[in-house]
Parts: C-alpha cells; structure tokens; sequence
C-alpha cells in the first residue's frame, strides 16, 4: 500500500466494486459487468487488483493476472475528470515496484491502437511493442497492441 499526500494505492474489496463501475463506465465504450469484478476478487487464484484513491474518493484502478514470474495487466483506469495529473503514472509505478516485489519479470497488456495517450505512458513506463491482436475490441473490432516490459531490466 502507498499512501501520500491524500493519495492511497490499497487492494481492491467488494465494498469497491460499485464505485469502481463508476471508474470503468466513464473509461471504456464497453465496461466490464460489476459480476466480473466479483468473480475476479472471490474465485480468481491469480487476480491482484488494486485502486486509486485521492481524498478518500477511488478515482482509478488496477487488475491483473499473475502467473509465476509474469503479469498481464487486465485492465487500469483513471477517471477522466483526474487524467492529466500524472495519477495513471504513478499507479502504474506502484504496479511495477508490486509486482518486482513478487518476483514477477515480465508484464504486459493490449491497448487500442487508437489510444496514443495510453501508449506514450507505457513507452515512459518502459514498455515496448509486441505484435497487434486483430480485431480485439468487441464494441468496434480495433485492433489491440500488444506492450511489455520486461521488470529485471529496470
């Protein structure tokens, strides 16, 4: 857990899961149903997700898969009335010290082609292209690129 200046970074409770909707509805044309947020916190062996909160208020948040020493980022989320604030970075930072800390190696994650903010922040993260998912996103048929970082370089 980070806390700072009215920032906390915490693993993500049930008690979440609504306010957490509010943080994906805003963020995706296609958001998750909250029973998947369920499933992932109560029957998924290898889901860590955390959130973001500024003043109490969960503002963003994120999942992830761990597998042995790698990861794979489900989905992260800043509500957009608190992009631009460098609140995407510094969860993803946390993220990365969390996941060296558990041995993970390598992490990565699909992102729109079309998400160029998003991508900018994962190339100052260190992440780097691996190969595009034709067709990956349901709600147009966008194609998805592949990032990863490998965490031993860093």
């Amino acid at each position: 857990m980070i806390e700072q200046e009215k920032e906390t970074i915490r693993f993500m409770t049930m008690e979440d899961i609504d306010t957490v909707m509010e943080v994906e509805r805003d963020a995706f044309s296609t958001p998750w149903d909250p029973t998947i947020f369920l499933n992932e916190l109560t029957s998924n062996q290898f889901a860590q997700y955390l959130v973001y909160e500024v003043e109490g208020e969960i503002i963003g948040y994120c999942g992830l898969w761990v597998v042995m020493d790698e990861a794979q980022v489900t989905n992260i989320a800043i509500h957009s009335k608190n992009r631009g604030q460098g609140h995407g970075e510094r969860l993803l930072q946390y993220v990365i010290s969390f996941l060296r800390q558990m041995g993970v190696s390598k992490l990565s994650l699909e992102v729109r082609v079309s998400n160029t903010v998003a991508q900018n922040l994962y190339r100052k993260m260190g992440f780097i292209e691996g190969g595009i998912r034709k067709n990956y996103y349901a709600d147009n048929l966008e194609d998805a690129l592949v990032m990863w970082v490998n965490l031993d370089d860093k």
